[in-house]
């Protein structure tokens, strides 16, 4: 009986080994069949690789371009601001010195008109 047990043991054990090279011939026939289907479909993935980071560079550019565009529409503007509070500035500037020189111009009248009464009194008093 334990002969028997070891024959069909055996005898597995050597199926189960012919099966596995049959699989792997197969595998190694069907790779060579699928050789040049592999490298047209390598090809074809490379080239979609290659179109796929063509377009996110382009969409990198359009983006960097935008935020360039943006960034110095701000600058445009910021310098707008800049140039107004100048203006604005220089205006003030101006009225204040214009009013200082009105109020400097007034006060001389003022004396003026002091001094010529003083002298009318004084003339009158002689």
């Amino acid at each position: 009986m334990k002969n028997i047990r070891n024959n069909e043991i055996s005898e597995r054990r050597g199926t189960a080994a012919e099966a596995k090279a049959a699989q792997l011939a197969a595998y190694r026939a069907a790779m060579q069949a699928a050789e040049p289907n592999r490298e047209a479909k390598q090809a074809e993935r490379l080239a979609i690789a290659e179109a796929r980071d063509a377009r996110r560079a382009e969409r990198e550019q359009v983006k960097l371009d935008e935020k360039n565009r943006i960034e110095a529409e701000e600058a445009e503007r910021a310098a707008a601001i800049a140039a107004a509070e100048t203006a604005e500035a220089d205006a003030r500037d101006a009225a204040n010195k214009n009013r200082v020189s009105r109020v400097i111009e007034d006060e001389a009248a003022r004396k003026a008109e002091r001094d010529r009464r003083y002298a009318n009194r004084k003339a009158r008093q002689r």
